[in-house]
C-alpha cells in the first residue's frame, strides 16, 4: 500500500548573503525558512519573506560568488486538484454514500466525507470539476511554471494519484485526432518553441522512466541503469549518459514522445486497464541569449535586435521537468502479483520517500531524506530548492477509495506548505563578445588602412604640386634674368645720353651760373637714377615667382622708361635751341632763356618723380618676393612636419595592432585551456551532452567561478597604466570591463598608491561625472569605497570633488547595489575629521541620509556605519578641546534618522547606531537636541538593553555625566 506522503525532496533554502566588496563591512545574514499549521480555513500560510535584498540585475554580481543566493525569491508549491469522471464501476458501487468527494471550484475547496453526516473541507490553488477542459487545466497548472522557465528559472510541473485517476491523461496525452485532448506535455513544449527564436535558443529534451529503482533512457533503450551526478559544490543533479535531443519543432517532439511511450513499461491490472509501472520524467533544457528585454520580445524582435548589434551579451539557462508518477495502489485491489507484485512494491517505496520528504520539509525538519530514493534524488530541485514547482493532485470521486483519496489529498495539503527559492542562473556570453570586438578591430583597421590610403595620395598630389611649383619658379627666373639684361642695356644707354647732355650743359656754365647749377642738379639726379636702376636690378634677381600681375607692370615701367627717353630727347632738342638761341640772342633775350629755364627744371622734378616711383614699384616687387619666399619655406616645413606625423601615426597604430593580438591571444589560450579540461572530463565520464552532464557540470561551475574575473584578469596582466588607459575607452564594454580590473587591484591595499599614482583616481571620478551605465557607477563607487580606506587618498577624493559626484549618483539611482556602494565611500570618508565640514558642503551628508528612503538593510547598515564615524571623529574633537559647537549631523536630520533606526533587526547596524547617538550625547552642546527630540529615553534604554557591554557602559557614563540628561531621567 502506498504511503500516504506525497512529492519530491530537496536540500531547504538558506540563503547567505554577503557584501561582495571588500570594502565594505556588512554583516551575512542566513535567512530560514519556517513552515506553520493550518489557518481555520485548511488553506497552509506562505512562508513569510527574507529579510535580504531583491537579486541585482547585473549577471556578474551572481556569478562571482556561487553561493551567493541574495537574487533568490520564494516561490510555494502551488496545488491543484482534479477529480476523473465516475466510471461503470463508481455507478454499480454498493456503498452507503455513491461519492465522497463534493467540489466548490467557486471557493477553490473540497470535502472528504467520512459517512453521510461528517466531512472534512480542504483548500487548494485550484479545484477542477470531471468537467474541466485539458487547455484549462494547462494554463492554471502549467503554463505560469513554463513563462518562468522560459525566463531563465527552473520549473517542475508533476502530477500524483492513485492508479486509474487521470494522471498520464492529464500529463501525457498526445491529441493526434483531437487537438484539444493534449495534455501538459504537448502543450508546454509548444509554448516552449513559440516563444524562443531557432537561431539564438537551444531546446532539448531527455525522456527517461525509473523502473524497479533503474533510471532507463526512453529514447534510447539499450541505455539501463544510468547513474545519478551530484556536484559537491553547487549540489546540482545530472544524468550523465542520457540522450539528449534537440527540438526543431512540435512534429519531431511529437515523434520522439510517442517512441517513449512505446517503451516505457505498462500492464493492465484491476485498477487499470493500461497500468503505467514506472515514473516518467521529461526534462526540457532551455538555453536563451538575453537580448534587451528578451523576456517580453518576440523571437522576430530578438533576432531583430541581435543583428543589429543591441545584445546584452548574457545567457539563460533554465530546466523543465514534467513528472508522470507511477500510481499508487493497494495490493488487494490491484490483483499484482509476481513480477507485477515486485513493480508495485518498489513503485510504493518510491512515493513513501517522497511522502517522506514532504513530510520533513513541511514540518521543518533538519534532515531531509533525498537519498532514500532516486526519484527524490532526481526531483531535489524540485520541492524545497530552486525550481518553481506546480503539483496537480488526481482522486476519482468512488467512497470505495476512500483511504486513498484522503492519503492523496493529505499530500497535496503538506505540499502546499513548502516554499521553493527561485533562481535566476544567467552568465556572460563570452563567444558573442569576443566576436564583437574582433569586427569592432577589424573595421578600426580597415578604416585606419583607408586614412593611410587617403594621406599618401594627398603626399603624391603635393609632391606633383611642388615639382610644377619649381619648374614655373624656374621659368619665371629665367625671364626676369632676361628682362633685367634688358633694363641694364637701356640704363647703359641713358647714361651715355645723360653724360652728354651734361657735356653741353657745362659748355653753358660760364655764361649762365643759374644754367650751370641747373645742370649740376640734373646730373645728380641722375645719377641717382642710374644708382636706383642698379638696385632695382640686383633685386630682380632675387625674385622667386611672379604673375601675369607682374609682368603687366614691368610692362608700364618699360612704358615709364621709354616716355623718360622721349622726354630727354625733347629735352635735348630744347637744349639745342636754347644753345642756339643763347649764341644768337644771348642779350636780347636773356628773360625768354630764363623762363624756358625754368620750363626744363619743371621736366626735370617730373622726371625725378617718375624715377621715384619707379624706385617704389621696384621694392613693393621686392617685399612681395621675399613673401613668397617665405611662404616657399613655410610650405616645405608643413610637408616636412606631415610626414613626421604620419610615422608617428603608423607606428601608433603597429603598437594598437601588436595589443589587440596579445589581448585576443589570451583570450583564445583561456578559451582553449576550458575547452581542453572539458574534453578530457567527458573522456573521463562517457558520452555527455554539452551544459548537462556531470563532468561538463563541474567544468561549467568552475567556469561560473571564474568567469566574471576573466577579462578583468587579462586586463590586469596587459598592464596597471594600460588598464588605466583603457577606461577613456570610447567602448561602454572596454570601459566596463577596465573599471573591474581597476575595482578588483584596488581591494589590495598594495595597489592603491600605484593606481593613485597612475591616474586611476582621476579616471573613476571622470567616469561617475560623465558614464550614464548603472554597473560603471555601482563598481567604480565601489572601488572609489576601497581607495577611501587610506587617509591619503580621502584627501584627494575630497579636493578632486569625489563627494559631490557621489552625493549626485545617489540622487539619481534607486539601484539598492550602486547606493550600497556609494554609502560606503562616504562612510569611509566619514571617518576624517577634517574632511567633516567639506563633506557638509558638498551635500554628502543630506545624500548619505536620504539613501535610507530606498529601505534596503545593507545600504542602511552603510549609512548608521558613516554616522558612528562621523560621530566618533566629532566626540574625540570635542574631548580634546579642539572642536566646539552642535553637531553638523543635526542640520540634516541624522538625530531623527538615528532613532527611526534604533529598533532595526540587524544586530551590527543596530550597534553602529547605538555607537552613534552615545558619541553625540557626550558634546555637551548636543545636549538640547536630545532633550527636545525624547533622544534620552533611548540613551537610558541602551544603557540597559544593548547587546554590547562597551556601549552599555559608554551610554550609562554619559547620562551621568551630563546634568541636564539626569534632570530629564527624573522627570
Amino acid at each position: 500500500m502506498a504511503s500516504n506522503s506525497g512529492p519530491k525532496s530537496l536540500n531547504r533554502s538558506q540563503n547567505n548573503g554577503s557584501s561582495n566588496n571588500n570594502s565594505i563591512n556588512s554583516d551575512k545574514q542566513v535567512i530560514h525558512f519556517t513552515s506553520s499549521s493550518k489557518n481555520s480555513s485548511g488553506h497552509p500560510p506562505v512562508r513569510s519573506k527574507p529579510n535580504s535584498a531583491k537579486r541585482s540585475v547585473t549577471p556578474n554580481s551572481r556569478a562571482a560568488n556561487p553561493n551567493n543566493n541574495d537574487d533568490s525569491e520564494p516561490a510555494r508549491v502551488r496545488v491543484a486538484v482534479r477529480v476523473r469522471p465516475r466510471d461503470a464501476e463508481d455507478l454499480n458501487s454498493e456503498a452507503d454514500y455513491a461519492d465522497c468527494v463534493e467540489l466548490q471550484p467557486e471557493l477553490k475547496r473540497l470535502k472528504l466525507r467520512k459517512n453521510n453526516w461528517n466531512a472534512d473541507s480542504y483548500k487548494f490553488d485550484e479545484v477542477f470539476t470531471d468537467s474541466a477542459s485539458q487547455r484549462r487545466v494547462y494554463e492554471v497548472v502549467a503554463k505560469p511554471v513554463v513563462e518562468s522557465v522560459i525566463n531563465g528559472y527552473n520549473g517542475t510541473i508533476m502530477a500524483y494519484g492513485q492508479t486509474g485517476t487521470g494522471k498520464t491523461y492529464t500529463m501525457g496525452r498526445l491529441g493526434k485526432h483531437d487537438p484539444s485532448e493534449r495534455g501538459i506535455m504537448v502543450r508546454s513544449l509548444e509554448d516552449i518553441l513559440a516563444n524562443t527564436s531557432p537561431t539564438l535558443d537551444t531546446v532539448e529534451i531527455s525522456y527517461l522512466q525509473l523502473y524497479l529503482e533503474s533510471i532507463q533512457d526512453l529514447l534510447a533503450p539499450e541505455k539501463n541503469n544510468i547513474p545519478i551526478a551530484e556536484d559537491p559544490k553547487t549540489g546540482e543533479v545530472s544524468l550523465p549518459g542520457a540522450a539528449v535531443v534537440k527540438i526543431r519543432d512540435l512534429d519531431q517532439f511529437l515523434q520522439l514522445v510517442q517512441i517513449g511511450e512505446s517503451n516505457r513499461h505498462a500492464a493492465n491490472t484491476k485498477m487499470n486497464t493500461e497500468s503505467s509501472r514506472s515514473h516518467a520524467i521529461l526534462m526540457v533544457y532551455i538555453q536563451r541569449s538575453s537580448l534587451g528585454k528578451a523576456d517580453t520580445d518576440s523571437p522576430r524582435d530578438r533576432d531583430s535586435k541581435r543583428n543589429t548589434g543591441n545584445a546584452m551579451n548574457t545567457l539563460h539557462k533554465s530546466k523543465l521537468l514534467i513528472v508522470d508518477l507511477a500510481g499508487s495502489e493497494r495490493i488487494a485491489k490491484s490483483g499484482a502479483e509476481g513480477h507485477m507484485l515486485e513493480e508495485t512494491k518498489f513503485i510504493n517505496l518510491s512515493l513513501t520517500s517522497l511522502g517522506k520528504c514532504i513530510n520533513a520539509l513541511a514540518e521543518n525538519s533538519s534532515h531531509i531524506p533525498t537519498r532514500d530514493s532516486k526519484l527524490t534524488r532526481m526531483l531535489r530541485d524540485s520541492f524545497g530548492g530552486s525550481a518553481r514547482t506546480s503539483l496537480i493532485i488526481t482522486i476519482g470521486p468512488s467512497a470505495r477509495h476512500h483511504a486513498e483519496t484522503s492519503s492523496t489529498i493529505m499530500f497535496g495539503q503538506r505540499a502546499m506548505k513548502v516554499v521553493n527559492m527561485l533562481k535566476l542562473k544567467e552568465e556572460f556570453d563570452y563567444e558573442s563578445l569576443c566576436r564583437k570586438l574582433e569586427n569592432q578591430v577589424d573595421y578600426l583597421i580597415a578604416e585606419n588602412e583607408r586614412q593611410q590610403k587617403m594621406r599618401e595620395d594627398d603626399k603624391e598630389e603635393i609632391e606633383k604640386k611642388l615639382v610644377e611649383y619649381r619648374n614655373s619658379f624656374a621659368e619665371v627666373e629665367n625671364s626676369l634674368d632676361a628682362r633685367c639684361q634688358l633694363f641694364e642695356n637701356e640704363n647703359k644707354h641713358l647714361v651715355s645720353e645723360n653724360q652728354r647732355l651734361l657735356d653741353e650743359l657745362k659748355l653753358q656754365k660760364d655764361r649762365n651760373d643759374v644754367m650751370h647749377d641747373q645742370v649740376a642738379r640734373l646730373e645728380m639726379s641722375l645719377k641717382q637714377s642710374k644708382q636706383n636702376q642698379l638696385e632695382g636690378s640686383s633685386y630682380q634677381k632675387m625674385l622667386v615667382d611672379t604673375t601675369q600681375m607682374y609682368e603687366k607692370k614691368i610692362a608700364e615701367l618699360m612704358e615709364q622708361i621709354e616716355d623718360e627717353h622721349s622726354q630727354i630727347e625733347r629735352a635735348q632738342d630744347q637744349l639745342a635751341k636754347v644753345k642756339q638761341m643763347l649764341s644768337d640772342h644771348q642779350k636780347s633775350k636773356e628773360l625768354q632763356g630764363k623762363q624756358e629755364i625754368d620750363d626744363l627744371k619743371e621736366k626735370l622734378q617730373k622726371m625725378c618723380q617718375v624715377h621715384n616711383k619707379t624706385v617704389n614699384d621696384f621694392q613693393s616687387l621686392k617685399t612681395e618676393n621675399v613673401e613668397l619666399v617665405s611662404e616657399k619655406a613655410m610650405l616645405s616645413e608643413d610637408l616636412q612636419k606631415l610626414n613626421q606625423k604620419l610615422s608617428v601615426e603608423e607606428k601608433q597604430r603597429k603598437h594598437m595592432e601588436d595589443e589587440f593580438y596579445k589581448l585576443k591571444k589570451m583570450v583564445t589560450e583561456r578559451g582553449n585551456d576550458n575547452e581542453d579540461k572539458s574534453s578530457i572530463m567527458k573522456e573521463n565520464n562517457g558520452k555527455v551532452h554539452p551544459g548537462y552532464g556531470n563532468s561538463l557540470s563541474l567544468s561549467r561551475s568552475f567556469q561560473q567561478r571564474e568567469a566574471i574575473p576573466r577579462v578583468s584578469k587579462i586586463f590586469e596582466e596587459v598592464g596597471l597604466e594600460k588598464t588605466i588607459a583603457m577606461l577613456k575607452s570610447q567602448d561602454l564594454d572596454v570601459q566596463i570591463h577596465a573599471v573591474k580590473a581597476v575595482a578588483n587591484l584596488a581591494a589590495e591595499d598594495s595597489n592603491q598608491e600605484k593606481i593613485v599614482e597612475e591616474g586611476g583616481l582621476d579616471a573613476l571620478l571622470m567616469l561617475l561625472g560623465s558614464s550614464d551605465n548603472t554597473t560603471i557607477h555601482r563598481v567604480a563607487s565601489g572601488a572609489i569605497a576601497n581607495l577611501a580606506m587610506s587617509e591619503k587618498n580621502q584627501g584627494l577624493i575630497m579636493s578632486k570633488g569625489g563627494a559631490h559626484l557621489l552625493a549626485n549618483i545617489a540622487s539619481k539611482t534607486d539601484d539598492a547595489q550602486t547606493l550600497r556602494m556609494v554609502a560606503g565611500a562616504i562612510a569611509n570618508l566619514c571617518g576624517n575629521q577634517k574632511l567633516h565640514a567639506s563633506l557638509k558642503e558638498d551635500g554628502a551628508i543630506k545624500a548619505l541620509l536620504g539613501m535610507g528612503g530606498s529601505g534596503n538593510s545593507d545600504v542602511i547598515a552603510q549609512i548608521a556605519r558613516g554616522m558612528a564615524n562621523f560621530a566618533k571623529c566629532e566626540s574625540r574633537g570635542t574631548v580634546q578641546g579642539y572642536r566646539k559647537g552642535r553637531s553638523l549631523l543635526f542640520e540634516d536630520g541624522a538625530l531623527a534618522w538615528l532613532i527611526d533606526n534604533c529598533a532595526i533587526n540587524s544586530s551590527s547596524t543596530r550597534r553602529h547606531i547605538e555607537l552613534a547617538l552615545c558619541h553625540l550625547a557626550q558634546n555637551d552642546d548636543n545636549a538640547p537636541d536630545f532633550v527636545s527630540s525624547g533622544s534620552v529615553k533611548e540613551l537610558v534604554r541602551i544603557s540597559s538593553e544593548s547587546t554590547r557591554e562597551d556601549i552599555r557602559n559608554l551610554a550609562k557614563k554619559t547620562l551621568k555625566l551630563n546634568p541636564m540628561f539626569q534632570s530629564e531621567m527624573v522627570c
